[in-house]
């Protein structure tokens, strides 16, 4: 459910001050905590480290993402990867066409001198 019109979009005050005294564009990345803070055009080309629950994650805001929440940008599970006997003879084929192209690029540079 998105929040009232009349209260306007959710941006974090302490936010904004870190904001204020700084120029888009530089290197500086802005740690905060607030995940819920709506992203505001006056946000763009910052970077924002936003926090994940364990690191800081750097956000460098676009054009695009205004409107969109800081935490939508760094996310809170890693994904290792779907898996299995399948997924480990996938693998295994892959590096196994990898290593025949390899050899295969060597012998026909090999011919060509």
């Amino acid at each position: 459910m998105s929040r009232s019109l009349y209260k306007g979009p959710y941006i974090d005050e302490k936010l904004l001050k870190k904001i204020a005294g700084k120029k888009a564009g530089e290197s500086v990345v802005i740690k905060t905590w607030s995940r819920d803070s709506v992203i505001a055009p006056e946000m763009v080309g910052f970077t924002f480290g936003v926090h994940n629950g364990k690191d800081h994650i750097p956000v460098t805001v676009a054009e695009e993402m205004v409107g969109h929440r800081l935490g939508e940008f760094s996310p809170t599970k890693k994904f290792h990867r779907h898996g299995g006997k399948m997924q480990k003879e996938l693998e295994q084929k892959k590096k196994e066409a990898e290593i025949s192209a390899a050899k295969a690029a060597k012998t026909t540079s090999a011919t060509k001198k």
